[in-house]
């Protein structure tokens, strides 16, 4: 076998072998909050604006991305509504909800507002924000949201 055959080979079952976790979500929130687990219910209840308020009192404040096809896949499995059922929910609450341009951004908003939740990729976490796990898991744990 040539040496470039070899390599080609070796490039390729490092690609497949190589998990790709681009498209997990976390759920973060403000460093002050103490919730540290929810549960997928009480999470959709947030996320649909139900509950409007964290444990302590703290108004919950959501910040979404303006663009995230994962981030709407996730909101719609969770709330258990269609794409379209869901771009109307967020148009019509639109008030209630801070968007923003990245994952940067959500992490500054949550970052500087006490009540505030939103996601974000794995990738971008950092200690400026906590990890809140969903039943028990954290995000590259099976089971989590996006799985």
């Amino acid at each position: 076998m040539t040496k470039r055959r070899i390599l080609w080979r070796s490039l390729f079952l490092f690609i497949c072998l190589t998990p790709c976790y681009a498209h997990h979500m976390a759920v973060v929130v403000n460093k002050s909050n103490r919730v540290q687990n929810l549960t997928s219910a009480n999470l959709a209840r947030i996320f649909k604006l139900d509950s409007k308020k964290w444990p302590d009192g703290t108004n919950v404040v959501l910040v979404l991305h303006k663009d995230s096809a994962d981030e709407l896949a996730t909101l719609g499995r969770l709330n258990r509504m269609t794409p379209s059922e869901l771009q109307a929910f967020l148009a019509s609450h639109k008030d209630s909800i801070r968007i923003v341009d990245s994952d940067a951004d959500v992490i500054e908003a949550v970052a500087a507002t006490p009540g505030g939740v939103g996601f974000v990729y794995e990738r971008s976490i950092n200690d400026r924000i906590s990890v809140v796990k969903v039943d028990g898991k954290l995000p590259l744990e099976a089971g989590y949201l996006s799985h």
